[in-house]
């Protein structure tokens, strides 16, 4: 009597699925760099402190042209999010699955980028309701493709402790 294999079926890595269901190809940088931005999913990166990042955290000879391409077209398939802060400086981290708007607070002093749910607790689902009337109502109007950046500047609690009075 034979006995019958059961096989069991490939495992199909995430960020290959992700990068191919985006329609983008699954090389080794587009899966260290996805890689890297879902391993930081609060931390948000300007294109420097990422390609530094990663540079010194893994062996592999990373251009910061091909980077600077990899993380747009990250952006325009949704995967990654890139807000823009009050110096113009572009900042990029991986884009949560369901939101719309991510309410975020840039200090002016040490130029720390933090979320602020954390911190609003019961007022973020305010501010999601209020980014998706926003949204609602400018879909009506015939706007497309819209997504919502919600940015607090100011000096953070560490930087106001350590400025004298």
């Amino acid at each position: 009597m034979s006995k019958l294999k059961h096989s069991t079926p490939p495992q199909v890595d995430p960020i290959d699925a992700l990068l191919t269901a985006h329609g983008l190809r699954k090389t080794a940088t587009g899966r260290l760099v996805l890689g890297w931005f879902l391993a930081h999913p609060e931390t948000s990166y300007t294109h420097a402190q990422l390609l530094s990042a990663l540079t010194d955290d893994v062996s592999m000879d990373l251009d910061r042209v091909t980077l600077y391409r990899l993380i747009d077209r990250l952006t325009q398939v949704g995967l990654v999010l890139c807000r823009v802060d009050v110096k113009r400086v572009r900042r990029f981290q991986a884009m949560p699955a369901s939101v719309h708007a991510i309410p975020h607070f840039e200090c002016q002093s040490c130029h720390r980028d933090s979320p602020l749910a954390g911190a609003l607790k019961a007022n973020a689902n305010d501010l999601e309701r209020a980014a998706q009337n926003a949204l609602e109502a400018l879909k009506s109007l015939g706007y497309q493709g819209l997504s919502m950046d919600f940015a607090v500047r100011g000096v953070c609690a560490d930087c106001a402790g350590a400025t004298p009075a």
